[in-house]
């Protein structure tokens, strides 16, 4: 051990930030602060863990600031001293803040993201055929089919849209899932699926109330996404995980392929959809400071709970956290548990 070298106080400090900010993993980044008292404000000093969720998640470019709340959910009181330390203690919030984002995002528990429908861009017979069948996984309810339908069209190329408010403000979203109907009852069992799905990803917009799309601010717009036109429950992983900032999910339905014999137009039939991701609440929340810029606050809170969930198991989706318990007793005393 004596001839142990600190890289961090023996090399240029560019080159020691350019080592950490290789480390990809958030557990790696808390270990490297409760290495020692430099290391650790080293850690903090350059925002490193804020700077792994903004590799993680660009969309977290847009944060104007990140605030603290107690078990209450009130503001943690400010502190009185010299400039260096206020600077110093705001540095300090960040580094707790992003950390627990950072590992939140990959061990909260996994599921269904939608907590419920906000409306469809057509409905042909509502409410027998509305976007709220689209929660329901099975084909059938009693003696009806369960499914969301379209207006009828001439033009193929006219969209579709389907829009869900997430059970969080704040989630992570991986991957959704649409799958067309197949009208069982019609001759020749045709499937009234898109051509392709593009997903987009934002917030209510309340200074705009005019035309639907005006509604929301988007954030985010995936890459379209083909459709297969078959009878199942068809996956559509993201490119990378995405943070959802505002809860607002829709499902752009891209062209038509199917027409209906008794009226010869095209429609879009959608029976269940499911988005898959972890919600972050009620561990995070955002606050839109400014809606034509997108600029939020991002507010951790109940810090206690969020430490348990991020050092343990996760049972909801097998996920073993490899800790131990020394490494548990650094961290709670790093981020003064």
């Amino acid at each position: 051990m004596g001839s142990c070298v600190d890289f961090i106080s023996s090399l240029d400090p560019d080159m020691s930030h350019k080592i950490l900010l290789c480390l990809d993993d958030p557990s790696d980044l808390v270990r490297v602060s409760c290495v020692s008292r430099s290391w650790r404000r080293f850690v903090i000093a350059n925002g490193l863990c804020k700077q792994l969720c903004l590799r993680m998640f660009p969309q977290l470019s847009r944060a104007a600031c990140v605030v603290e709340l107690n078990k209450h959910g009130a503001k943690e009181p400010e502190e009185v001293g010299s400039s260096y330390s206020m600077e110093w203690q705001a540095l300090e919030k960040n580094h707790r803040v992003y950390a627990y984002l950072a590992r939140a995002s990959m061990t909260f528990g996994i599921g269904d993201c939608i907590g419920d429908t906000i409306g469809a861009s057509s409905t042909d017979n509502f409410p027998e055929e509305s976007i709220d069948n689209t929660l329901e996984p099975r084909d059938m309810i009693g003696e009806r089919a369960s499914y969301w339908s379209s207006k009828g069209q001439n033009n193929p190329d006219v969209p579709e849209t389907l829009t869900y408010k997430l059970v969080s403000q704040i989630c992570v979203i991986t991957e959704i899932s649409v799958q067309p109907f197949e009208a069982f009852f019609q001759p020749g069992l045709p499937i009234y699926s898109a051509k392709s799905v593009r997903i987009k990803m934002g917030y209510p917009n309340p200074s705009l109330d005019t035309s639907t799309e005006e509604k929301y601010v988007w954030t985010y717009t995936s890459p379209e996404f083909p459709m297969a036109q078959e009878n199942r429950l068809q996956k559509f992983i993201l490119p990378e995980p995405v943070l959802c900032i505002g809860g607002i999910l829709q499902i752009e339905l891209l062209g038509r392929v199917q027409r209906q014999e008794m009226d010869n137009l095209f429609y879009i039939c959608v029976c269940h959809v499911q988005v898959v991701g972890r919600p972050l609440s009620p561990a995070f929340s955002v606050e839109i400071r400014d809606h034509s810029s997108g600029m939020f606050t991002l507010k951790c809170d109940q810090l206690a709970k969020c430490h348990a969930q991020l050092t343990f198991s996760n049972e909801s989706d097998g996920v073993e956290d490899d800790w131990d318990e020394e490494e548990v007793d650094d961290f709670e005393e790093t981020y003064s548990l």
